[in-house]
């Protein structure tokens, strides 16, 4: 058996490799230029966000509590539309990206340490390139690729934008499973 402290080298690598790579994804690549649009009138927008929120947060309209969500006046809310989901965010998490650039490298250490455990367990010392490529990239896979659609099923992810991440998700896989079968323990 392959002990996980044996993978600090693929865990680490594949995970700066995966920030570098989903970096220059949304900012040279073309296919996510069109993930958002703007709104017709962008100006009311914002300003009825800033009067209608308590901030950044998660907001469903419309909305109902619990107890009222299967009475008529809500139902014919929801006749009326638009019906959706508004996330507000903090303009600082925009404007100083790297809280949640440091946030992004911790998910793709984690990703990378539940990767290296699957493997360890399912995987001798010495396994192949082509065992260690499968066995880390379906893994890795299941991480990355499927992120998008419990928003696309649940909470109105357009489901050519959830397909995108998917393709993003499989890059990011192979690249992954590439490191972990190069760097497997003898």
């Amino acid at each position: 058996m392959v002990t996980i402290t044996a993978l600090w080298a693929p865990i680490l690598l594949s995970a700066v490799v995966v920030f570098v790579v989903s970096a220059m994804v949304w900012m040279v690549m073309p296919h996510h230029k069109n993930d958002f649009a703007a709104a017709d009138d962008e100006d009311g927008l914002m300003d009825a966000v800033r009067d209608g929120t308590g901030g950044p947060g998660m907001y469903m309209f419309p909305h109902a509590p619990d107890s009222e969500m299967n009475s008529e006046a809500y139902r014919e809310r929801l006749k009326a539309g638009p019906v959706g989901i508004l996330r507000v965010r903090d303009p600082e998490s925009v404007l100083d990206m790297k809280p949640a650039m440091a946030k992004s490298v911790v998910l793709y250490l984690v990703v990378g340490v539940f990767v290296a455990y699957l493997a360890s367990v399912a995987l001798d010392p010495g396994a192949s390139y082509l065992s260690v490529f499968q066995v880390t990239g379906t893994a890795a896979f299941m991480a990355y690729g499927f992120i998008g659609y419990q928003e696309a099923i649940w909470f109105g992810l357009p489901g050519s934008v959830a397909f995108k991440h998917s393709i993003d998700g499989l890059a990011y896989a192979l690249l992954t499973a590439g490191i972990f079968g190069w760097l497997w323990p003898a």
